[in-house]
């Protein structure tokens, strides 16, 4: 099959409107052709990368997803034990991940599988989240856990 050049041009136009533009344009973009499992109003999405299942992501309204953040759906240790033992079925470990409304997610923060993030979140830049987050909780560390109250994250916020 043959591609136009006209629909080449609208291809090339796409991926760079995609790799150039900042997060709320991007966001719209992969709204616009269903990318993820759901995604909300307002959502700002930095990064390239949402991994192998983007359908097995699912955003909020108001969500904001700094550069560098990395949602992983699946544990690949099964290949290796796989290999090693080719008579013996080992379970997938796979997951959804659920982002709830009013949530930050700080750069290179690292989200696993079946996670859930509550509403009113901030979760701290190289956080690993690897537990369900509550609502209304300002979360930081590896592995990620509450630190703090997100409402008194948000009045310290105020100019």
């Amino acid at each position: 099959m043959e591609i136009s050049n006209e629909k080449s041009k609208q291809i090339r136009t796409n991926v760079t409107d995609f790799l150039t533009s900042g997060g709320y344009p991007r966001a719209e973009y992969l709204k616009k052709i269903q990318y993820f499992g759901a995604q909300g109003e307002h959502c700002y999405l930095q990064p390239w990368n949402f991994g192998t299942e983007p359908k097995d992501i699912y955003f909020g309204d108001n969500v904001h997803v700094a550069s560098g953040v990395t949602f992983i759906n699946h544990d690949v240790s099964i290949f290796m034990l796989q290999y090693m033992d080719p008579e013996t079925k080992f379970k997938a470990r796979t997951g959804e991940i659920h982002i709830g409304n009013n949530v930050f997610i700080g750069a290179d923060a690292i989200l696993l599988y079946g996670v859930h993030v509550g509403n009113n979140v901030v979760i701290g830049a190289g956080s690993i989240v690897t537990k369900d987050i509550p609502d209304g909780v300002v979360a930081v560390g590896s592995p990620c856990k509450p630190i703090g109250n997100f409402d008194k994250w948000k009045e310290r916020m105020k100019a």
